[in-house]
């Protein structure tokens, strides 16, 4: 695809595809920058990339919020343009041989918990947090986790007035990915802010543990794998987090307890596992788990380098 988007954007090669639209590499046609582009075919009414631009737009400034630097209608695509950014954290848990230690778990816990709690200040719900909605900044921001991927959030209240959205239950309300949605979304009722908590718990027990009991189930249509991992949900609520530290038992429990409207508490969260973090004297200096694997790949290629220049001479 031969493009150049918003005048100085030139399209290269797709670095990813999903329900929301493609997403390319591209460069700026002077600068060299690197930049992402997502397409998606133009629809008449309520484009999802003109939704999601708008969003950007919303929550641009904060930490962990890429920045859109162009928006709007080509030929029969609608385009955005953002920052781009490193590996997501399901990425990086694949390279990490799908196991975050303890630490690196807090760390992101630390993160997220901040990052949703920002996009909840704007009266929004994700409505899809998952570890491949998280990315990596790059640079000096490296150690940055960003939020991605808006094209399901949506108002939860009113920023006029604060009204909070009514509770509904009826089957367009199943959104996200049902392997990380909250049980509420399973059952078809509206989403809020307690349901993208629900999910990031189950992030983290994802995280430590490897694997989710309901990994692998699947329906012969998506109406019933919906349906088969909400029953193994429910089955396995109260073994979910043994053998875990009770932090993540509190934690997941607090999510399930909250009612349709009900306003976290953040802060009360982050202390939880910052207290863990003491407990066990974690420090909060950024050092994933990946850095060290990252660190352990090069000493391996240059030892190998090294030995091969060795044994020809």
């Amino acid at each position: 695809m031969e493009h150049t988007f918003g005048g100085k954007y030139k399209i290269e090669e797709v670095i990813a595809n999903g329900g929301c639209g493609s997403v390319y590499l591209g460069t700026h046609t002077v600068a060299g920058k690197e930049v992402a582009i997502k397409l998606q075919p133009t629809v008449p009414r309520n484009s999802p990339i003109r939704q999601e631009s708008k969003i950007y737009k919303t929550l641009s400034g904060s930490p962990g919020i890429p920045w859109i630097m162009w928006s709007g209608k080509h030929g029969d695509f609608d385009v955005m343009i953002l920052d781009l950014l490193g590996p997501s954290l399901e990425d990086l848990f694949k390279m990490c041989n799908k196991h975050f230690s303890l630490k690196t778990v807090l760390l992101i816990a630390d993160q997220l918990l901040e990052r949703i709690e920002f996009i909840h200040s704007r009266d929004l719900v994700h409505r899809d947090v998952k570890p491949a909605n998280f990315v990596m900044g790059v640079g000096k921001s490296a150690c940055v986790i960003n939020v991605i991927d808006f094209g399901l959030a949506k108002k939860f209240r009113d920023p006029r007035t604060t009204m909070h959205i009514p509770y509904q239950q009826d089957e367009q309300h199943r959104v996200g990915t049902s392997l990380f949605a909250s049980i509420h979304t399973h059952n078809s009722i509206e989403c809020s802010r307690r349901d993208d908590l629900e999910s990031l718990a189950y992030m983290l027990i994802y995280f430590l543990r490897g694997n989710l009991p309901w990994r692998r189930l699947h329906g012969e249509t998506v109406a019933e794998t919906w349906d088969i991992i909400r029953d193994k949900k429910l089955e396995t609520e109260q073994l979910l987090t043994v053998g875990l530290p009770e932090e993540f038992d509190i934690f997941y429990k607090y999510t399930r307890s909250l009612d349709f409207d009900d306003l976290p508490d953040y802060d009360g969260l982050r202390n939880l596992f910052r207290g863990l973090a003491v407990k066990h004297s974690i420090d909060y200096d950024l050092k994933f788990d990946w850095i060290s694997t990252r660190q352990k790949k090069a000493r391996k290629r240059h030892c190998a380098a090294c030995h091969a220049k060795h044994q020809s001479t």
